[in-house]
């Protein structure tokens, strides 16, 4: 989960667009639609979820100030999902060597109805010692599990609000 981290850190940093211009984007093999306000670039790891080695494909960019992110995988089986939705939320705390603080959750169309489905808002640093805060949502559908997230210095709660409201899942 380090590496997710890491990869989100190096997507922030690579961006160079300062202002945000949502557009609606339906990213390859996500089951997803959703407003991202950057052109998100996606690369792929594997990453153990639940016991179980499966592909993880980041959706990530950069703008004002703050990484967009949508996580994406498919656990394969419906036993997994619960302590795959445990793990990414608890894995965005340890990372950020941070405090989570549980808020409430958005209502995501087309996702499964999940108890370990949760928004977190996280505040901890990053690698460099750079304080830096977090919200995330981690929810299901069918077998694919999501984290989509917002990481900054500071974040508007409006980005915030428009990005975590906006997804859609169908398949």
């Amino acid at each position: 989960m380090h590496r997710l981290v890491s990869s989100v850190v190096l997507f922030a940093l690579a961006a160079c667009s300062p202002t945000l211009d949502w557009r609606e984007l339906r990213p390859a093999g996500s089951g997803a639609q959703l407003m991202f306000p950057c052109k998100p670039s996606s690369q792929t790891r594997p990453l153990e979820l639940a016991g179980v080695r499966v592909p993880l494909t980041l959706h990530a960019c950069s703008a004002g100030g703050a990484t967009y992110a949508l996580a994406v995988a498919d656990v394969g089986d419906v036993s997994h999902i619960a302590a795959a939705l445990i793990q990414l939320g608890d894995a965005a705390t340890r990372n950020l060597a941070g405090d989570a603080q549980a808020l409430p959750l958005p209502h995501v169309a087309g996702a499964t109805p999940q108890p370990q489905a949760r928004r977190l808002l996280v505040r901890g640093h990053l690698p460099d010692g750079s304080a830096t805060q977090q919200q995330l949502i981690v929810f299901s559908r069918g077998t694919r599990i999501y984290q989509a997230s917002v990481l900054g210095a500071s974040l508007d709660g409006e980005g915030v609000e428009t990005f975590l409201g906006s997804i859609r899942l169908s398949d």
